[in-house]
C-alpha cells in the first residue's frame, strides 16, 4: 500500500523502515515539530521516579538529568526500550495509554516514597497527574519541549493528496490527526479521502481524523505501534 505517516521525523523514519520491509511504499509528512526548551534543569531530590508518556519526553529527560538510578514508568514498550537504551536502570512499561500507566504506577509504586516527575511537552493529553493524585501520589510536571503544529504540506505531499495518491494514513495522536484535518481542508481543498483508510492508534485519534470522510477508519486493538502495524498487515 501507499502509506502516509504523520509522526515526527525520527519516529516516522524507523516506522517507515518497518513498513517498507513489509512491502509498503511510505511517505512521511510530520504534523508536529519538537522544539526542545533550552536550559531546563530537573531537581530530583526526594523523587522516587520519572513518568514518561512520549519518546520526546524521554529524550528531553535523558538530556536534562544524569540520574539513571530512579525508576522510569513508561507509557509503552517503545518508550521503555528507549529508556533502557539511554541507561536508566529500572524501567517499567504500561504497554498502553495514560490510564494504563496510572494503573501500573498504582500497582508498583508507593505514594509515600517520594514524588514522581512527569517529563512532558507544553501540550499534554490526558490527566495523569489527576489520576495519580486521587491515588495519593504527588506528581511534578517538568516541561522539556514544545510541540509545534505543521503549517503546510510539502509540495509533493499536497500533490499526492489532491490526486488521491495514498491508500492509508497513519495517525498516532488526536492532535496530529486534527492538525492533518485542518491542513487538508485549507491546503488541499476538495481532496477526496473516501478511497483511503485512516489507521488510528485509539478511538480518540479516530474521532479527530474522521471529519475528512475516510472510506474506512481502523483503530488498533491496543494503543501501541506494534498493534497499529498489525492492523495494517491485517
Amino acid at each position: 500500500m501507499r502509506l502516509l505517516i504523520t509522526r515526527i521525523p525520527a519516529e516516522a523514519a524507523r516506522l517507515a523502515a518497518v513498513l517498507t520491509a513489509a512491502g509498503h511504499h511510505c511517505t512521511v509528512a510530520p504534523m508536529i515539530e519538537i522544539v526542545p526548551r533550552p536550559g531546563v534543569t530537573i531537581d530530583t531530590a526526594g523523587a522516587q521516579g520519572f513518568l514518561i508518556t512520549s519518546a520526546s519526553g524521554l529524550a528531553g529527560l535523558a538530556a536534562a538529568t544524569g540520574r539513571r538510578d530512579l525508576a522510569v514508568y513508561a507509557v509503552g514498550d517503545s518508550t521503555a526500550r528507549k529508556a533502557r537504551e539511554a541507561g536508566f536502570a529500572t524501567v517499567h512499561s504500561a504497554g498502553g495509554d495514560v490510564d494504563d500507566l496510572a494503573e501500573l504506577v498504582a500497582r508498583t509504586a508507593d505514594p509515600g516514597a517520594g514524588r514522581l516527575i512527569h517529563a512532558t511537552g507544553g501540550a499534554i493529553a490526558g490527566d495523569l497527574a489527576g489520576a495519580l493524585g486521587r491515588r495519593g501520589f504527588a506528581v511534578e510536571r517538568v516541561t522539556l519541549y514544545d510541540s509545534v503544529p505543521a503549517t503546510g504540506f510539502a509540495p509533493e505531499v499536497a500533490a499526492a493528496l489532491a490526486a488521491g495518491g495514498f491508500d492509508g494514513y497513519l495517525f498516532f495522536s488526536p492532535r496530529t490527526a486534527a492538525t492533518f484535518v485542518t491542513l487538508a481542508r485549507s491546503c488541499v481543498p476538495g481532496a477526496d479521502f473516501g478511497g483511503g483508510t485512516a489507521y488510528c492508534l485509539s478511538a480518540a485519534v479516530a474521532a479527530a481524523a474522521s471529519p475528512l470522510g475516510f472510506g474506512r477508519v481502523a483503530v488498533a486493538a491496543a494503543p501501541t505501534e506494534a498493534d497499529l502495524v498489525a492492523l495494517i498487515a491485517a
